[in-house]
């Protein structure tokens, strides 16, 4: 059985190469994944199909292109894989979004129960306007 930092190293790889399904296979079906802080960009996706339904199909109408993921590390610690990384990506209007992350990502019987994502919402706000969930 693949280790967990292995398998979310098989996952940015793929996403660095724009491919999204090895991502969403590692998903449990009840997995939450959570847009963490307690401004308007706070929010929690419960379970696969929300995740990519709402969260994934957003990202499809926001940005344009390849989006490029730089890994910067990868710590691992029993069920738990912390990644930060760097996304740079284009929104359909030729804007840049240059945003970097930090996930927490909790891993149970091989998939991916939880998943916390750290990110500069100030620089989500100023690219994208108001969240209309808030």
């Amino acid at each position: 059985m693949i280790d967990n930092k292995q398998l979310l190293q098989e996952v940015l790889y793929a996403m660095a190469e724009g491919n999204l399904t090895p991502l969403f296979e590692a998903m449990a079906d009840d997995m939450q994944w959570r847009w963490m802080g307690t401004g308007q960009w706070s929010h929690t996706f419960d379970g696969k199909d929300a995740v990519i339904n709402e969260l994934f199909a957003s990202v499809d109408e926001t940005l344009t292109g390849e989006s490029h993921v730089i890994v910067h590390r990868l710590i691992a610690e029993g069920d738990y894989v912390v990644v930060e990384h760097s996304g740079r990506n284009t929104t359909p209007e030729g804007k840049r979004y240059d945003n970097n992350y930090c996930w927490v990502c909790r891993f149970d019987g091989g998939k991916l129960r939880e998943l916390r994502e750290y990110m500069d919402t100030r620089l989500v706000t100023e690219t994208f306007g108001t969240d209309e969930r808030s």
